[in-house]
């Protein structure tokens, strides 16, 4: 009996302002956690949004290679926009064996495109101002021209003309929409060359 009483004694009952303080403590933590999971969910959707968007309307690649130089350099990376609309000198993304290539826009369906020996580019009969290319070539090239751009169709090149390979083979040929990925809108790394390229 004597043991019990002295257990009771020993028991320490904290005090109001102890209790109180607790409670606080206990309600600021569940806030915290109320506003941690919050935050976190509004995160994942706005994540999952901006990939939706990313790959329905403004798809981002990165350049591989020196085919495009000097316009896009290896590594850069792009926004593309999603388009049916291609003209004369636009830079595009195409899907090939798997691969995203980038290239330039030389014809559109129905033109005649020519290349003479020098490397030296024309579209209907006019020759093409490309200062884009430093460094003109023929390269290699299995196609009869002039070559007229099939219906549905367009015809590319890189600026790199010595390196790239293009419409002027039969293994990449001309470009089908279908293959279509989109129109290069803007360059956003690296910051320094940050912009709209040509």
């Amino acid at each position: 009996m004597k043991e019990n009483r002295q257990r009771r004694r020993d028991i320490e009952i904290p005090s109001r302002e102890a209790v109180a303080e607790e409670k606080k403590r206990l309600r600021h933590r569940n806030r915290f956690r109320r506003s941690l999971f919050n935050t976190i969910g509004f995160l994942i959707v706005v994540a999952a949004v901006s990939v939706l968007i990313s790959a329905r309307f403004l798809p981002v690649v990165q350049v591989l290679g020196s085919s495009m130089e000097p316009t896009l350099r290896d590594g850069e990376i792009l926004i593309l926009q999603k388009t049916d609309d291609f003209e004369t000198g636009d830079l595009i993304a195409f899907y090939y064996q798997s691969r995203i290539l980038l290239k330039r826009v030389i014809g559109t369906a129905g033109d005649y495109i020519d290349i003479d020996a020098q490397g030296n580019v024309s579209v209907n009969g006019i020759r093409l101002d490309e200062p884009y290319v430093t460094e003109r070539s023929l390269e290699e090239c299995d196609i009869r021209l002039p070559y007229q751009v099939p219906d549905g169709r367009v015809f590319v090149m890189g600026d790199h003309r010595s390196v790239s390979i293009d419409s002027r083979t039969r293994e990449v040929g001309c470009v089908a929409q279908e293959q279509m990925v989109g129109k290069v809108a803007f360059r956003i790394w690296p910051l320094s060359r940050a912009g709209f390229p040509e």
